[in-house]
């Protein structure tokens, strides 16, 4: 009964260059799946999932971003107020790896310091294909206070495991201030429900 009471809200986004699998990781993680052709999303998409950690259920409410760059300008949007963070590359493609520090950078600047931010290298099972090594973005996300994971929706690699690190390190993210300067909540507290700045988004 304990646990009941101790169900906590956490506003996730993807980001990402297009035809990384993002869609794809939060499919495999939501219900399961995975679709080989996947459609490219346009816009975002919303999904939920809940996740128990030690006595804590962590309800996620995850915005899949659209990785066109004629979508970015809506973006901020979508990661505004966001407890965490998932950026995902193609490790056989490092021009999205380049992507992904830009997409850094700019939650870095304009996003929360309290956001938990993971570094997902997807792909993982075309390793004959590689083109980014792991040392190189584990050395990145170190360096700039990410945690890192190559993740495989296909294959489900890693996938699951994200998710469960992001849970296990949010709460002590909400130990700190729940606010951001514009006042935009970044989490619940308990089953007491606070609105963010942005109404399509919390």
């Amino acid at each position: 009964m304990a646990a009941a009471n101790k169900l906590k809200n956490a506003k996730l986004v993807l980001l990402g260059d297009v035809g990384t699998g993002k869609s794809s990781i939060v499919l495999r993680f939501v219900k399961g799946q995975f679709v080989e052709f996947q459609e490219s999303t346009i816009g975002a998409a919303f999904f939920a999932q809940t996740l128990s950690v030690n006595d804590e259920t962590i309800k996620f409410e995850i915005w899949d971003t659209a990785g066109q760059e004629r979508y970015h300008s809506l973006a901020p949007m979508y990661y505004r107020g966001a407890a965490a963070a998932i950026i995902v590359y193609d490790i056989t493609n490092p021009a999205t790896f380049t992507r992904a520090k830009k997409w850094i950078k700019e939650l870095q600047a304009q996003g929360n310091s309290n956001t938990i931010m993971a570094l997902a290298g997807n792909k993982a099972d075309l390793l004959e294909a590689r083109k980014v090594s792991s040392e190189e973005a584990q050395a990145y996300a170190q360096e700039n206070g990410l945690f890192f994971m190559e993740t495989s929706a296909k294959t489900s690699t890693n996938v699951n495991d994200v998710f469960y690190e992001i849970a296990k390190r949010l709460p002590q993210a909400q130990a700190q201030p729940l606010q951001n300067a514009n006042g935009t909540v970044l989490m619940e507290r308990g089953g007491n429900k606070t609105a963010t700045s942005t109404s399509c988004c919390s």
